[in-house]
């Protein structure tokens, strides 16, 4: 009498190796955007050496980068692409694109998309300015949610437990002399950012650079990004800043936001 064979599960098709990978990577999560050899290697329960192999492998890959100053690794750009390949699946950049043209085609300024990160915005996509003098551009960099417009958007309409829990030191890294550094300080302007519907940055990660931000909301009403215009400060004065990139960042918003299926209470 022939025995009836056990179907296998997933499980038994695991492959190990790629199991640890996996797991380095979410290392990063909600951590320090940089870890040592180490640091991963008491956070993964694994050997030193099966370490630093996984590194070199996800490194030569793109997936990890070493910062050859400090030695410590940090995701790599093809995180960030999958990342970007998963958002655009899920309709933000598609339905954000056209709008985020139009609004070039209006300023000619630099026009951006970012999420919510961690502790950092991540600023996905955007459109340029052609202009001689322009902002450098920030598309595939995770920047402070303090110092940039984008990121106060992004935490604006979260609860005060959460955003202390993103930003537990009341003390923040200072940037510009124009960086708030207070924590305390940081929460009365989130809820300034909260009536108005806007967030500035003003010269407050880099000298010279002004910016602007209004929040992405989907049907579910959740904030899904942030939709940012940055200029030189000599073309984003507070007259057109207040008035003129108010208005088209707060219009832009509202329309992706359309897009995704977001109705406005009466």
């Amino acid at each position: 009498m022939k025995v009836k064979e056990k179907k296998k599960s997933k499980k038994d098709y695991l492959i190990q190796s790629v199991v640890h990978a996996i797991d380095l990577l979410e290392a990063f999560k909600g951590e320090s955007d940089e870890m040592g050899v180490t640091e991963l290697s008491k956070k993964l329960g694994l050997h030193k050496n099966n370490v630093f192999r996984l590194l070199a492998t996800l490194e030569l890959k793109g997936y990890i980068e070493q910062d050859k100053q400090t030695g410590n690794y940090k995701l790599g750009v093809k995180v960030l692409e999958l990342g970007q390949q998963f958002v655009k699946h899920l309709g933000l950049l598609r339905q954000a694109h056209p709008v985020m043209r139009e609004l070039l085609a209006k300023c000619n300024e630099n026009i951006y998309i970012s999420v919510l990160r961690g502790s950092n915005c991540v600023y996905i996509d955007g459109v340029e300015a052609n202009q001689v003098v322009k902002v450098t551009s920030r598309i595939g960099h995770r920047l402070p949610l303090h110092a940039t417009a984008s990121g106060k958007v992004l935490i604006a309409w979260e609860n005060e437990d959460d955003i202390l829990k993103i930003m537990p030191s009341e003390e923040l890294k200072k940037f510009t002399p124009n960086t708030v550094t207070n924590r305390t300080e940081l929460l009365n302007i989130l809820a300034e950012v909260r009536k108005k519907g806007y967030a500035t940055d003003m010269e407050e990660l880099d000298i010279g650079v002004r910016c602007i931000a209004s929040p992405i909301r989907d049907y579910t009403r959740k904030i899904v990004g942030a939709l940012s215009i940055s200029a030189p400060s000599i073309r984003m004065d507070d007259e057109k800043l207040y008035g003129y990139f108010a208005n088209l960042v707060l219009e832009g918003a509202k329309e992706i936001s359309h897009r995704l299926g977001f109705i406005e209470e009466d």
